[in-house]
């Protein structure tokens, strides 16, 4: 059952749509007025239900997959480039989706969720875009729901991240560290600082949209993540995703990888195994991005999509 909303305000006047403009100034892309963008919610089972942010008219072309701790926002330079027919989905326990009790939000739970919810808002997609955590679900989904992956392009992930993840410094894993922080702040100011003390090289006040998106206001005053935790408050350990090359190697879709140049979530030797499991692979490195490829450079990862899409089959 789908589930329709177009209220994009909550009880502290926050407009989630009121920075479009200002992303797309900063990135050079031309306004031409408020894109057609609206919140919808789909009824995936089991009284649980997914959130997502539809582009445009008709039925999307593209699903796009965020990474963990982040929501659909985080796409919304890049939709505004690709200017086409699109869905950002919340997964599972980020964003306005729902929660899970047993906090299974990993690749396989979240593949049948996304399948769920694109039967009902873009069954017949041209390709997913899947970033970190929404790559990983790509493959899978791309393995098991072919007919939903025509084409997949993953973005600084591959069933490696684990072993790379657990020689990473601080500064390495950036603010995909929080995800292991606290889950409260005093308040939003103190949020964003946290924020800003994992990505140093960016204006603390740039960072402000994309946190308002991330956070909710508590009864208490209090701030918190809009994303359950994926793990016990302090726990930094890694999840172990290598099962999910059998996945890669199993996906019928060309596939086309997009590294940052200064992540180090891919190593080269992640690039060779992809390559063994899958040859007719694609790599490209955007060169200036981290990990969010899809925040430092979205103009860049909206041409390579554009140009991906269109390709051969």
């Amino acid at each position: 059952m789908l589930v329709t909303t177009t209220t994009n305000r909550e009880a502290d006047g926050y407009d989630e749509f009121a920075w479009l403009q200002a992303y797309a100034d900063h990135e050079g892309i031309p306004w031409k007025g408020r894109p057609p963008v609206s919140r919808r919610f789909f009824d995936v089972g089991e009284g649980r239900r997914l959130s997502g942010l539809v582009w445009g008219e008709g039925e999307p072309e593209l699903v796009l997959l965020h990474g963990g701790g982040q929501n659909a926002h985080t796409w919304d330079s890049v939709a505004m480039a690709l200017d086409r027919p699109l869905v950002a989905l919340d997964l599972p326990g980020h964003g306005h989706s729902s929660w899970r009790a047993d906090r299974d939000y990993w690749p396989w739970a979240n593949a049948e969720a996304v399948a769920a919810a694109l039967a009902q808002v873009a069954p017949r997609p041209k390709a997913v875009v899947g970033m970190s955590l929404g790559g990983l679900t790509t493959f899978r989904l791309g393995a098991t729901r072919p007919e939903l992956v025509p084409k997949a392009v993953v973005v600084d992930v591959t069933p490696g991240v684990g072993a790379r993840t657990a020689t990473m410094t601080q500064e390495q894993r950036g603010a995909t560290a929080l995800v292991a922080g606290p889950s409260t702040y005093a308040s939003f100011e103190e949020m964003l600082d946290a924020v800003a003390a994992t990505v140093p090289g960016r204006p603390r006040e740039s960072l402000r949209p994309g946190l308002r998106h991330n956070a909710r206001r508590l009864d208490d005053g209090r701030w918190a993540w809009r994303y359950d935790r994926l793990r016990p408050e302090g726990d930094e350990g890694t999840i172990d995703f290598t099962a999910l090359w059998e996945d890669v190697a199993a996906m019928p879709a060309p596939l086309l990888l997009v590294r940052g140049g200064r992540s180090a979530h891919v190593h080269d030797d992640d690039v060779a195994e992809l390559r063994r499991r899958k040859p007719d692979s694609v790599v490209e490195v955007v060169e200036g991005a981290g990990h969010s490829v899809q925040s430092d450079r979205p103009v860049v990862l909206a041409r390579l999509i554009d140009e991906f899409v269109a390709g051969a089959p």
